[in-house]
């Protein structure tokens, strides 16, 4: 059974930049060890959040969305971060023949697009990010929750 741990927070964001910098935002709560699962359509903006992420924690390079990588390792100040990205994966047994959950040791920043590929493998709290297009062209809708699973 999955809990919500509190009350969802929505934002309305009105450009990829504005999602980018709402990322930024949400990056000052982060912490090493926190997971963030992270859902929505394809091509809604979960690249444009998780780029806002890491500038948010002081990252300053190229940040790439890792589709055919599958997961891409960056340094900041604050925290080490790994980003997966499970478009491609269809069971959470793939992800532990590459050691996912090796990432989940509480030392690094954990961000999963298409997180729901490894729901089952989800820790028993984590953050989640659902962006999904809003009313106009360039809206995203992002709701931020926290999950505590039972």
């Amino acid at each position: 059974m999955i809990q919500r741990k509190g009350v969802s927070m929505e934002y309305i964001t009105h450009s990829p930049e504005e999602t980018e910098a709402l990322g930024a935002k949400f990056a000052l709560s982060l912490h090493p060890g926190d997971v963030v699962a992270f859902s929505g359509d394809l091509g809604a903006g979960k690249p444009a959040f998780t780029r806002g992420v890491l500038r948010g924690l002081g990252y300053t390079g190229r940040v790439t969305s890792p589709t055919f990588a599958i997961a891409n390792e960056y340094h900041t100040d604050r925290a080490d971060v790994a980003h997966f990205d499970l478009y491609r994966i269809l069971d959470s047994e793939a992800l532990f023949e590459i050691g996912f959950d090796e990432y989940l040791d509480g030392s690094k920043i954990v961000l999963i697009e298409w997180s729901e590929n490894a729901a089952d493998i989800l820790p028993d709290s984590y953050k989640t990010v659902h962006i999904q297009y809003g009313t106009s062209e360039n809206d995203r809708v992002v709701t931020i929750d926290e999950v505590k699973k039972q």
